[in-house]
């Protein structure tokens, strides 16, 4: 393999061979990578909401203590 590619020109090796890579490979990659998006977004989306649910808890819990002390 690498004989082969060192017989040819740099722009076949550094500019063409990637884009027909891209082209073949494009929608694989692309799905890939939106995949992985949203994947990273759901659990950014998880941990906003679970933050927010131990937040409200806690602030409510605090909030009736104080109050029981009345």
């Amino acid at each position: 393999m690498r004989e082969i590619f060192a017989s040819l020109p740099w722009w076949v090796k550094w500019i063409a061979v990637p884009v027909i890579a891209l082209v073949v490979f494009g929608s694989v990659i692309a799905s890939v990578v939106g995949f992985v998006i949203a994947l990273l977004f759901k659990v950014l989306l998880f941990v906003a909401l679970v933050g927010g649910l131990i937040y409200v808890v806690r602030k409510f819990m605090s909030n009736s203590s104080s109050r029981g002390d009345w």
